[in-house]
């Protein structure tokens, strides 16, 4: 990739960029689909085998795709060629492993928190791009709830509380929509004060950016409509 690839100043530019980076998310979102329909129709019987008889299996997924968040995060960073085939990957492994949660719910239940959550990145996106102030004075608010949200997770996975993991999901959409206006507005921010020399790298970044915020919005919707299921 071009480590000095420049975009125009003008409005058109900025929309390129916009477009650029939504073409780069859409494309991750489309991939996880695409994995989690096939784990969960034509490998079904797989999926339930995993389950049953080899858990270590979605468990290796997991932590693989913890460590791979950091090193695509980081290519992206570095504005180096894997940075895009990172993100692919990361993209195409959580789809894998989100086929499992996904498998718990009815397909009502899918498809209220999808379109919640489509609805919800939405308007949030909007907010953060239109809105005239710098919003990343509140990320670092938000960065700290969402460190306690994990620590209260982790712990409610040995409590088992249903009411707690409510809540949890409850704070989670609040957290993850304030981070799609935020990182929004940062993409506006940064251009701007960069005169549009930004590189695609960055446009990688801020798209692994929005994608994690608009799954991690999906799955707290997915717990909040699905406490039933």
């Amino acid at each position: 990739m071009n480590d000095h690839l420049i975009y125009t100043e003008t409005d058109s530019g900025l929309n390129r960029f916009f477009a650029k980076i939504y073409g780069l998310v859409g494309m991750g979102v489309a991939l996880s689909g695409f994995v989690s329909f096939l784990m969960l129709y034509p490998f079904r019987d797989n999926m339930f085998a995993i389950i049953a008889n080899h858990p270590f299996i979605y468990y290796g997924a997991i932590i693989l795709e913890l460590v791979l968040v950091f090193v695509a995060s980081a290519a992206a960073n570095r504005n180096t060629p894997m940075a895009l085939p990172l993100f692919l990957f990361y993209s195409a492994l959580n789809g894998f492993t989100l086929s499992f949660i996904i498998a718990v719910y009815t397909q009502t239940t899918v498809f209220q928190a999808f379109v919640s959550s489509a609805a919800v990145f939405f308007a949030m996106a909007m907010i953060g791009i239109f809105v005239k102030k710098d919003l990343s004075g509140f990320r670092k608010a938000l960065m700290a709830v969402l460190i306690g949200i994990i620590i209260a997770s982790v712990v409610n996975i040995f409590m088992g509380s249903g009411g707690m993991n409510f809540i949890i999901s409850i704070v989670s959409v609040f957290i993850f929509s304030g981070l799609i206006a935020v990182d929004n507005n940062r993409i506006k921010t940064v251009y701007q004060a960069t005169n549009g020399q930004v590189n695609d790298g960055w446009a990688i970044s801020m798209a692994l950016s929005l994608y994690l915020d608009f799954i991690n919005l999906f799955i707290s919707l997915l717990r909040i409509f699905g406490r039933n299921d």
